[in-house]
């Protein structure tokens, strides 16, 4: 018996049994179904982690100044400015690993442009910040070195901020706002970032010179006037960030002249670790979803090795008759094996489309990112044919050992 002639015997035994046939396939259906909606969630959910990685900066860590202790309670990191600008020069000029460093203050503030009022955060920075947040300019320019150091009361704005003060038909460049009652000219507008790896919106900020903000929006009074609250660290592409961070340590453990038995005066974080950690959850996440989806797949397939050899079973006397009239063994067993790829191979189509489908809705209605992956698709139809060859193959051998005087004699 040809492969072509199997095939058509495999699909009129389908066709026989209509009801059962798609029952059989329901437990494939369903897998493929599975695999391809959780990978597509579990995808999405890493490209998500992934962009709002890119949105902080490569290489990126951050120096945040230490505590202080009142009354015996430690207040926490932040509370009282360690961290100077002499130290912000020092670390590039120190460390070869740094490609820039940049001092930085932060504070919150209401922000008036006509008669519009946005509260939002006011993030006063040295020069190089931009760099170092790998965060483009969407229009207009940056600071200059000029205003930066001579307290300019110039302004960039995020997009979340632009579109609360001016809407969307407004070009803010060139306009005058206040913060504090302080006017700013807008010079730049940054460009899109979303939300970052703690679902804080990037965009709904303002950036203006560490010195204008020291002495119009945030003040000195918790430090002298070189203070700095955090120095943000770029390393450069392909130094070691472990490396980077105890150089840095080092230096400025040094710069403060603390004793081996102090404790640092600040504390650096590295927000490459900590994304890459988020990534690795969102990584097994995905593998957690697809070997659920796996298991209904194996289900599928012990379903379909269940069917078949009911199919054998009552199909005893047909095999016998095949075998008297001199189909041989491998014929009987070909057949059986079509049969039970064939209902993998249409299962697995049928879970596909549901499966593109499924992503979509959820898509949608749940507001959750997915991804469908093609690779998936394929690997998803090609493991349901195989399982239709792995549990097909105990019934179609057994099939293929049956005795024909024996078959023949079944009831």
């Amino acid at each position: 018996m040809s492969v072509l002639e199997a095939l058509r015997s495999a699909l009129d035994a389908l066709r026989a049994n209509l009801l059962r046939s798609g029952l059989t396939m329901l437990g494939i259906i369903i897998g493929v179904t599975a695999v391809i909606v959780m990978v597509a969630v579990g995808s999405g959910a890493k490209a998500k982690v992934m962009q709002q990685i890119q949105s902080l900066g490569s290489n990126l860590m951050i120096v945040i100044s230490g505590s202080t202790t009142s009354g015996g309670v430690r207040m926490g990191f932040g509370s009282r400015w360690t961290l100077s600008e002499e130290d912000v020069v020092a670390m590039a000029r120190e460390v070869p690993a740094v490609q820039v460093s940049v001092g930085t203050v932060r504070g919150s503030a209401q922000i008036v442009a006509g008669g519009v009022n946005w509260s939002t955060v006011v993030l006063g920075v040295t020069a190089g910040f931009l760099e170092a947040r790998d965060w483009e300019i969407k229009s207009g320019r940056d600071f200059t070195q000029q205003e930066i150091s001579g307290a300019a009361k110039v302004i960039l704005l995020g997009e979340t901020v632009v579109k609360n003060l001016f809407g969307d038909d407004v070009d803010p460049i060139g306009q005058t706002i206040r913060v504090k009652s302080t006017p700013f000219m807008v010079v730049g507008v940054l460009a899109r970032k979303g939300q970052n790896t703690s679902g804080q919106d990037q965009d709904d900020t303002v950036i203006v010179p560490l010195s204008t903000a020291k002495q119009k929006v945030v003040g000195t009074s918790r430090a002298n006037s070189r203070a700095v609250a955090a120095i943000l660290i770029k390393v450069r592409d392909g130094e070691d960030m472990a490396d980077a961070e105890q150089a840095l340590t080092t230096l400025l453990r040094q710069r403060h002249r603390l004793t081996a038995a102090q404790e640092n005066d600040f504390w650096i974080r590295n927000l490459t670790e900590v994304a890459e950690t988020q990534a690795a959850s969102a990584r097994i996440l995905a593998l957690l979803l697809a070997a659920v989806a796996g298991v209904s797949l194996l289900v599928g397939g012990i379903g379909i090795m269940n069917i078949m050899l009911v199919s054998v079973t009552e199909r005893t006397k047909e095999i016998g008759l095949r075998l008297a009239v001199g189909a041989r063994r491998g014929d009987i067993m070909r057949q059986f094996l079509i049969e039970a790829t064939t209902l993998s191979a249409i299962g697995g189509a049928i879970g596909v489309v549901l499966g593109i489908g499924g992503s979509v809705i959820v898509a949608r209605a749940a507001g959750w990112p997915t991804l469908i992956q093609p690779e998936v698709i394929v690997v998803a139809v090609g493991f349901s044919a195989l399982i239709g060859v792995f549990f097909g193959f105990y019934p179609a051998q057994r099939a293929s050992r049956l005795d024909p005087i024996e078959a023949l004699r079944h009831d």
